[in-house]
């Protein structure tokens, strides 16, 4: 289970103090490691010795000889996709290795109604390697090349393709050359891409194995991971070959129960409000712990209150989860605090995790992650203040990362479960 986070809200300077007399006298055995090695790796450490806050770049670098234990406060985001191919067996063996308490199998499905591991049903053309296949000829929109103002493009969908064609696949990260030319143009990861991320990889991944999602499950109760599912929005029209939308949501869950896994484990997501109220009537044991993706903070008129929360608390809902920049603002004096959404939502009752670090550059200025804060992302250390800030500021309940070792190195220096 989460920590509630409530309790953890609190002051900076008292946070810090306390923090630093933790760190010298006990490093990072608040809790004993158990099961296979953690090792969250040398990134978060090369961060932490650069953070412009002195307090908490002391603090940080005070745990990193560990030992480290697995944290529920990180969440692998598809994986570890900062190096590897998201949503493989590769991918998910790092994010474990790393220390992340729970793994996201983002859930679609095949043209036999099968559901796999995928971030979007219509994502192979960018995230496998079908365009080099025969099965290329199966993609909704085949390859075209880039034009005057027209982007390189295709539409691969696990709907175009059996389980079986699926599971031939090899997972590659989701890079793609807008310019291209031809496939393989196409495919081509550039070169300042792969320098960013190949230091902290132990090695390149040429072929991920990919999984349904019931592989996934069978493979993180292995790890000793909990389970974060995301259900897709399905991109064709339902009923899919007699599968309606609501036995879609519904075989989410139907997956854990065949696996015995205990419905405190799992934490089904879902941008859609119709899936929370289905799993909620259908499935509460399920249902009380899912995570209502929330991006109404992209509609410029969202003004986020704490009757509009309160609502959502009645209708059953416990865990929200709106992305970095709604829940944090950049005060006059240049610190990082609490957003009104964030304090709307704290006051109804609501858990809050939150979605994404380490995803894209942190200091590009487009990086919409940042967007909020101008100025403020010097440096990609500057994300362990962003870090920060959601859990001592905003009292978040946990983190999705792209690269899960540095919020599971986060989570051992502060002692958090």
């Amino acid at each position: 289970m989460f920590r509630s986070a409530k309790p953890y809200v609190m002051k900076r300077s008292a946070f810090i103090l306390t923090a630093v007399l933790l760190s010298l006298l006990h490093g990072c055995h608040a809790v004993p490691p158990t099961g296979p090695q953690i090792d969250p790796g040398e990134r978060p450490r090369a961060l932490a010795a650069q953070v412009p806050d002195d307090n908490l770049s002391r603090v940080l670098l005070a745990c990193a000889d560990g030992p480290f234990r697995r944290s529920r406060f990180s969440i692998a985001h598809r994986g570890a996709p900062f190096a590897y191919p998201e949503h493989t067996r590769e991918g998910y063996l790092a994010a474990a290795q790393m220390g992340a308490g729970l793994g996201e199998c983002d859930v679609t499905f095949t043209a036999d109604n099968q559901l796999v591991c995928r971030h979007s049903q219509c994502d192979l053309h960018t995230t496998t390697n079908i365009l080099q296949t025969p099965l290329a000829g199966k993609c909704s929109s085949g390859f075209t090349p880039a034009q005057p103002g027209q982007p390189a493009a295709a539409r691969c969908c696990t709907s175009d393709i059996t389980l079986a064609e699926f599971k031939t696949l090899c997972g590659r990260r989701d890079i793609v050359n807008p310019a291209a030319q031809n496939i393989n143009e196409y495919l081509s990861i550039p070169a300042e891409v792969s320098a960013r991320s190949a230091p902290w990889a132990a090695q390149p991944v040429q072929c991920g194995s990919l999984l349904t999602h019931a592989e996934s499950i069978t493979l993180f109760n292995e790890l000793g991971l909990d389970f974060i599912p995301e259900l897709k929005q399905p991109m064709v029209d339902m009923p899919h070959n007699g599968m309606s939308a609501a036995a879609y949501t519904t075989a989410l869950i139907e997956d854990y129960r065949s696996a015995g896994i205990a419905p405190e484990r799992v934490f089904p997501q879902s941008f859609n409000p119709a899936d929370i109220t289905l799993w909620l009537q259908t499935h509460p044991a399920f249902g009380r712990q899912a995570v209502w993706l929330d991006a109404r903070g992209r509609d410029p008129g969202f003004k986020p209150t704490v009757s509009r929360m309160q609502a959502l608390k009645a209708m059953g809902l416990n865990i929200i989860a709106p992305p970095m920049p709604m829940l944090l603002t950049l005060a006059e004096d240049g610190s990082l605090q609490p957003s009104p959404y964030a304090r709307a939502a704290s006051a109804a009752g609501l858990d809050i995790i939150t979605w994404t670090l380490e995803a894209g550059l942190a200091t590009d200025p487009n990086n919409w992650l940042y967007m909020n804060l101008p100025g403020f992302m010097t440096s990609e250390s500057r994300m362990l203040e962003v870090l920060h800030a959601l859990h001592t500021e905003v009292g978040v309940r946990g983190v999705f990362s792209d690269w899960p070792g540095t919020v599971t190195y986060y989570a051992n220096c502060m002692a958090l479960p």
